[in-house]
C-alpha cells in the first residue's frame, strides 16, 4: 500500500480480558523496539509502556491501529477514525472473526509487514443517519450524522408489538413495513445482525446497502440489495408505543410516530488491513460450512 510512514501505532486492548494485554505487551516492546511511538488508551497504557490517550485522541493520531479483542472492540474503535482512513489491523482472541482476520498468532508476523509497507487495505463503506422529528433534528447525541461501520437498527420497544416503517429511497416510495423493524447494513454488517434476519451475506468491498425487515408480518417483505448512493428514509407511523435507533448496537435515540430516520452512504470509509485469509476461507471457519 502507498501511504504516509508510520511513526506512531495505536493499541487498543479489549478490557478486562488478561490475554489480549498479555499480547499487547510484546507487540508493545516488539514496536518500540522498530523505534516507533506506542499510544493505548489510559486504562492499559502503563502495562503496555505507552503513551495515554483516549480513543477519539488515539483515532485522530494513530497512523496504524492494532485492534487486540472482537469484532465489536474493533468497531468502536474504527467509528472514531473518520476520514484519515488510518490502517485498522484487528487481531483475533480465538480463530478468525469477520471483522478481527489475524489469529494471536500470526499478531507480531502481521504487525511487521505493514510496518515493511507489505499490506493492502479493504475500504469498507460506512453509514451516516439522523433523526428529524416535526423536520428538525432531535435527541442528545443525534444533532449531526451519526455514523455506523455495521448497520443502522430500528426496533421496537415492546414484546409482542409489531411497527409499522414507511420507507422511501431517494424520494420514491419503496415498502411499507410491518414488522419487528428494520435493519440498514453496510456488506461488513451483513454477516452481523442481518444475516440473523435472513439477510444475504455480501462480499465485504462491494459497494451497497442491505435492507432486511425484522420478522416482518407480511412475508413478501424480503431483505433486499440497493446500490449505496441511494438516500433512504424511513418513517415511523406506530402511533402506540416507542421504537429505538441503534447504530452498531448502541442505541442513539428514542423514536415516536412521525420520526423521521433519514440513512447514508457515510463520507468515510474504515480501512481494514487485507487479512492473508480469504473471506471464504473466514466464511467457513465462523459460519461452519466445512
Amino acid at each position: 500500500m502507498k501511504a504516509g510512514p508510520i511513526r506512531s501505532v495505536g493499541l487498543v486492548v479489549k478490557r478486562g480480558v488478561p490475554e489480549a494485554l498479555e499480547v499487547g505487551r510484546r507487540l508493545s516492546a516488539f514496536i518500540k523496539g522498530r523505534g516507533l511511538k506506542v499510544l493505548a488508551e489510559p486504562e492499559a497504557a502503563d502495562a503496555l509502556d505507552a503513551s495515554p490517550l483516549v480513543a477519539p485522541d488515539l483515532a485522530r493520531r494513530a497512523d496504524l491501529i492494532v485492534v487486540l479483542g472482537g469484532d465489536g472492540t474493533l468497531l468502536g474503535i474504527a467509528r472514531l477514525v473518520g476520514a484519515r482512513e488510518a490502517p485498522i489491523l484487528g487481531i483475533n482472541l480465538g480463530g478468525l472473526g469477520f471483522l478481527t482476520q489475524a489469529r494471536i498468532v500470526e499478531a507480531q508476523e502481521s504487525v511487521a509487514r505493514i510496518l515493511a509497507g507489505d499490506f493492502s487495505v479493504d475500504r469498507r463503506i460506512t453509514l451516516e443517519a439522523v433523526v428529524e422529528r416535526r423536520g428538525r433534528q432531535v435527541e442528545p447525541g443525534c444533532e449531526e450524522w451519526l455514523p455506523a461501520v455495521n448497520d443502522v437498527v430500528i426496533n421496537k420497544r415492546l414484546l409482542g408489538r409489531i411497527i409499522d416503517l414507511e420507507v422511501f429511497a431517494d424520494g420514491m416510495p419503496f415498502c411499507w413495513y410491518r414488522a419487528d423493524g428494520l435493519i440498514v447494513s453496510t456488506p461488513t454488517g451483513s454477516t452481523g445482525y442481518a444475516l440473523s434476519a435472513g439477510g444475504p451475506i455480501v462480499f465485504p468491498t462491494l459497494d451497497v446497502i442491505v435492507l432486511a425487515p425484522i420478522c416482518p408480518h407480511t412475508l413478501t417483505n424480503r431483505p433486499v440489495v440497493l446500490p449505496e448512493n441511494l438516500a433512504i428514509e424511513v418513517v415511523v407511523k406506530s402511533p402506540d408505543h416507542e421504537a429505538s435507533l441503534t447504530l452498531d448496537g448502541r442505541e442513539v435515540a428514542t423514536l415516536k410516530e412521525g420520526d423521521l430516520v433519514r440513512v447514508r452512504k457515510g463520507k468515510a470509509r474504515v480501512a481494514l488491513v487485507s487479512s492473508t485469509h480469504s473471506y471464504f476461507e473466514i466464511w467457513r471457519d465462523k459460519l461452519r460450512w466445512g
